[in-house]
């Protein structure tokens, strides 16, 4: 399970709040994994860059088809700046016919709280997908 530790773009102050995301990616196919893999270094790349990125990680599960990821912001602002701007915004919308499944979910933390954990956040997607998935069932 390759991943990729924690990366300090820009120190968080001392005290204040992070605004936190973690994602999961699941492709179709495991002819889909080296391209949505190298397409992510283009975009760690760039939020390693980024204004306003306090901390970020990546998980990749190639024979899995997973890829999960872990960023800490400094506002929720700072998070969609990034999402808009180009490579990310490409590579996203290049990438989403290759998507099975995406799962997204956004907390606040202390400042001081960081570099956050993949326990927590793997336990955040599990809830999220859960709830993902009985809000499509009750609308189907």
């Amino acid at each position: 399970m390759p991943t990729l530790p924690w990366t300090i773009p820009n120190p968080p102050p001392p005290h204040g709040t992070a605004f936190v995301m973690a994602s999961r990616f699941e492709v179709r196919s495991a002819t889909d994994v080296p391209r949505f893999f190298l397409r992510s270094l283009a975009a760690w790349s760039q939020v390693r860059n980024a204004p306003g990125a306090y901390g970020a990680s990546l998980i990749a599960r190639p024979l899995k088809r997973v890829f999960c990821t872990l960023s800490a912001w400094e506002d929720r602002d700072a998070l969609y700046t990034y999402a808009r701007t180009e490579p990310h915004r490409g590579i996203m919308t290049s990438l989403r016919p290759t998507m099975r499944t995406s799962t997204f979910t956004f907390w606040e933390v202390d400042a001081g709280q960081l570099p956050l954990t993949w326990a927590e956040a793997e336990q955040r997607l599990t809830e999220q997908a859960r709830n993902d998935a009985a809000g499509s069932g009750a609308a189907g």
